[in-house]
């Protein structure tokens, strides 16, 4: 199988996917070998619809945490940044609720996400040019929940940080500077982060399902605040151009050069710290399988879920964008055994181990979170989720929506376990330990929840 006929193969499973998971569009990309393919599928709004295709725009939400660290990346080979330095070498009035980390976090902690203070905060403080600023100068009131650059917890605050930071060396905007260092000189045209632009070209809108019934999420946007976490708007094509710079060390288009190769490599190389099967590198994740580095992120804003990840070896990248928040289904469904099978690597699925009552009863317990509580309940024999929504999402004023029905939890690896049911099946999650032995988190959907 080529890349063309991985493509089509594809191709030929989305249209029953999206109808399955009630998905209305999706545009697909892939490139490699210097190769591109694109396609887009269903409508961009079931309430004005117009067809998706190759330049049609989606929020790629958290992939935008990547073009961050590579405006980062930029800084520090301009000689501007260490990323081992203190915060406040930089930033001198920044403070964090505990003194210690206030002192010692870095530009490595955001970028690998081991700061270990609460990160899913989306406070709203405005669309002013100091919606950043403002918005840093309100951290010191978010609790640590874990000590600096110990334990792995996804962290959107994080990356509002590096937003801050990247305006304080530039002294501009983080959008005028994101602009400057990363979308000009990659030739991104159709990657924009004002929803003034958006709305001059071809837009998705973010899409749920609710008792059955398919329906359009407002507000549209991310707070300003949040757009370096995650609020980048592109077109499939502005994506696999983007993957090619990443791809192919660090040249645009043009042949300029915008990173080194040796940068490109520090990026995509993993760390110390990381989650399950894979490890933290700069701003992006890192896997190994059968030998093969799959590096990647993802997204997902209010409605919309994309994908995006690459494998350097093969010079192969894929990205995949839906305007609904059941889309990631869709990405699993068309691609799974089609991507392995591809790279030439086996993703077996987790095989479930017996689990004593006794660990049941361990594992039980409620798991707070600021965005949703999880508690597990021992229900005739088995290790059930359920999951309690607060809400607060993409602003704080959010209301939760209706929780999911509870799903089973089976154990597939010492303190690991897996969903074992329809549509929340393979997704795993991880029980962590304090030093005395102690189950102190659930790590799931890449967050701690602590344990009451």
């Amino acid at each position: 199988m080529d890349a063309g006929e991985l493509f089509a193969a594809i191709c030929e499973r989305i249209p029953d996917a999206m109808s399955r998971h009630k998905v209305p569009g999706v545009a697909l990309g892939i490139t490699c070998e210097g190769r591109d393919f694109a396609r887009g599928f269903g409508v961009t709004s079931i309430n004005h619809p117009l067809p998706v295709d190759e330049s049609t725009l989606f929020q790629i939400g958290s992939t935008t945490k990547t073009f961050t660290a590579t405006a980062l990346m930029r800084l520090v080979e301009a000689g501007k940044l260490d990323l081992d330095a203190p915060l406040r070498t930089y930033m001198p009035a920044f403070r964090m609720k505990d003194p210690d980390v206030t002192a010692r976090v870095t530009t490595r902690h955001l970028l690998n996400h081991s700061g270990g203070w609460e990160g899913d905060w989306f406070e709203d403080t405005g669309d002013g040019d100091d919606a950043l600023a403002k918005y840093v100068g309100l951290m010191s009131k978010l609790p640590q929940l874990s000590p600096l650059g110990s334990v792995l917890s996804y962290n959107n605050s994080a990356f509002s940080l590096a937003g801050r930071l990247i305006e304080v060396l530039t002294g501009k905007t983080y959008e005028t500077a994101l602009k400057e260092l990363v979308l000009s000189p990659l030739g991104l045209k159709r990657s924009l982060l004002l929803p003034t632009q958006v709305m001059l070209h071809g837009f998705a809108v973010g899409h749920a399902t609710v008792a059955d019934k398919t329906i359009v999420l407002r507000p549209w946007q991310l707070t300003r605040a949040s757009r370096a976490a995650g609020g980048i708007a592109a077109s499939i094509l502005d994506q696999l151009r983007y993957a090619r710079f990443h791809l192919g060390g660090g040249t645009a288009e043009d042949g300029a050069r915008v990173l080194s190769p040796q940068t490109i490599a520090a990026m995509q190389s993993p760390g110390e710290i990381g989650e399950l099967d894979y490890k933290m590198g700069l701003g992006w994740r890192i896997q190994s399988i059968g030998g093969i580095a799959r590096v990647f992120h993802g997204g997902g804003t209010w409605g919309q879920i994309s994908g995006f990840v690459m494998a350097p070896e093969r010079k192969f990248g894929l990205a995949l964008m839906t305007n609904s928040n059941t889309g990631g289904l869709v990405a699993r469904d068309a691609t799974k055994e089609l991507l392995p099978k591809f790279l030439g690597y086996e993703d077996p699925e987790p095989v479930e181990l017996p689990m004593a009552a006794a660990q049941m009863a361990e594992y039980a317990g409620r798991y707070d979170q600021l965005l949703g509580d999880v508690e597990l309940k021992v229900e005739d024999g088995k290790l059930m989720f359920h999951v309690s929504p607060k809400g607060g999402f993409p602003n704080r004023d959010i209301r939760p929506g209706p929780p999911p029905p509870p799903f089973r939890a089976g154990l597939v690896a010492p303190d690991r376990i897996a969903m074992v049911e329809p549509a929340m099946k393979d997704i795993q999650g991880e029980f962590l330990r304090s030093p005395d032995g102690k189950i102190a988190f659930l790590r799931w959907g890449g967050r701690i929840h602590v344990r009451q």
